[in-house]
């Protein structure tokens, strides 16, 4: 018997059927599947991202509408603050430039001050050239010029030098500067720088040949006649303060020699050594700090 055409395609496919394995259909549908998940997860991801780029921007449009104003304010309050402090710096540099200019006419006047001091002193010496100053006299309760004119001459007859009334050209007690004060130097002004010099010598000799220095009684005085008396040449303001100062120099620093004339103050450490004239308290204060 002849086979039809159609048994024979079901015996084809039942012969397909029986050669292609089962599973294959489970992998096809499981991989569509997985395709289908793949692409909804694309198209969610796609939809938060554009959902997170739409918050993002509409948070980006919020703050800038916030912050703007604020950082503008900000901005403007930086500028104002650089422009001040520009015009501060500015202002600084002006004042400094005053200050060294001041500085510099500070010196400079002080430096003139120093001439005009110096010139003064110089006016002051020259005026007391011929001038001694006694120191510790006692004074009486009635005291006349003429009566410090004889202690004057009896003085110089004490110490072996002539003096004469006419030779004394002023004469005169100096005013206490504290109330009570009463044995105040005695300035006496000679004739002459001569005789002058003359009685600072002769009055240091007395000093050195006898063992009773100068004292009231060399000046005619009968009571309080054991008071010492000191002769020395008068000095400016200026110059007694750096005798003070060269004393104590000489103390402290083991100089020699302490002496006046003419109204200089020296030093002298000792006989080899150079002599040293003190002409401001500076000095003396460098001196002393020397090693």
């Amino acid at each position: 018997m002849d086979k039809s055409s159609s048994d024979g395609n079901l015996n084809l496919v039942s012969k397909n059927t029986e050669t292609t394995p089962p599973n294959y259909y489970f992998r096809r549908a499981k991989r569509d599947r997985e395709e289908d998940w793949t692409s909804d997860f694309s198209a969610f991801k796609e939809e938060m991202k554009a959902m997170m780029e739409a918050l993002m921007s509409d948070q980006e449009s919020e703050l800038k509408k916030l912050f703007t104003p604020t950082l503008t304010e900000i901005q403007k309050t930086n500028r104002n603050i650089e422009s001040s402090i520009a015009l501060l710096m500015s202002k600084n540099e002006e004042l400094t430039k005053k200050v060294e200019l001041l500085e510099q006419q500070k010196k400079k006047d002080n430096e003139y001050i120093t001439i005009l001091e110096n010139k003064v002193e110089d006016i002051q010496r020259t005026e007391r050239k011929s001038s001694i100053e006694v120191k510790n006299v006692p004074k009486g309760k009635s005291e006349t010029k003429e009566d410090l004119i004889n202690m004057v001459v009896r003085l110089g007859k004490s110490i072996d030098c002539n003096i004469n009334k006419s030779e004394i050209k002023d004469i005169f007690r100096v005013r206490g500067k504290k109330e009570g004060q009463i044995n105040t130097p005695i300035i006496v002004e000679f004739s002459s720088t001569i005789l002058k010099t003359d009685v600072l010598k002769m009055s240091k000799a007395h000093n050195i040949k006898h063992k009773g220095k100068l004292c009231a009684k060399h000046l005619g005085f009968t009571r309080s006649e054991d008071t010492p008396v000191f002769v020395s040449e008068q000095l400016t303001v200026k110059g007694s303060r750096l005798h003070y100062l060269a004393r104590d120099l000489a103390k402290s620093k083991g100089y020699k020699f302490c002496w006046t004339s003419y109204g200089r103050v020296y030093v002298r450490k000792n006989e080899n050594s150079p002599i040293i004239t003190i002409i401001s308290e500076n000095q003396v204060n460098s001196l002393i700090q020397a090693i």
